[in-house]
């Protein structure tokens, strides 16, 4: 896929539903600690503009999980919706769906994973040529945030 195009989306149980008119061909994987409890392994997601995304339902819930970011959840069926960083800043303004909450959920290249040095050793991704690897610390000093705040 290139470019970027409409997809739709939505929770497992289909009480929150999503259309996204600006996704773009990309994703990133992220292995931080709160992703991987979140998810219940890596997050696989897709960056789109906050101001693109609709969301419908009545179930959509959003939990403040730093001092920084929040991620949003199906309050029917569990399902994480979104994660977004809440803070002023080079990623505010941004949402990032879970690849595979997209209807189609193909065509999406990965272009990065941060937080390489906490993926635990029992899976890895094919393909890491050209892709760029970004450990905690280089995110720490990228983006001025840290995993490290406990959730609330």
């Amino acid at each position: 896929m290139s470019g970027a195009a409409e997809r739709s989306g939505g929770c497992l149980c289909g009480a929150v539903r999503f259309v996204a008119t600006d996704v773009p061909g990309t994703a990133g994987i992220c292995h931080c600690e709160m992703c991987r409890r979140w998810t219940g392994s890596a997050l696989i997601g897709v960056t789109v503009p906050t101001q693109t995304v609709r969301w419908s339902g009545e179930d959509l819930r959003i939990l403040q999980t730093s001092d920084w970011a929040e991620r949003a959840f199906c309050g029917k069926c569990g399902s994480g919706l979104y994660f977004r960083v809440t803070m002023r800043g080079e990623w505010y303004g941004n949402t990032e769906i879970p690849v595979g909450l997209f209807d189609d959920p193909n065509g999406f290249e990965i272009t990065n994973e941060i937080y390489i040095d906490h993926k635990p050793d029992s899976y890895a991704f094919d393909g890491m040529a050209g892709r760029a690897l970004l450990t905690r610390q280089d995110c720490v000093e990228k983006f001025g945030v840290s995993d490290d705040e406990p959730a609330r």
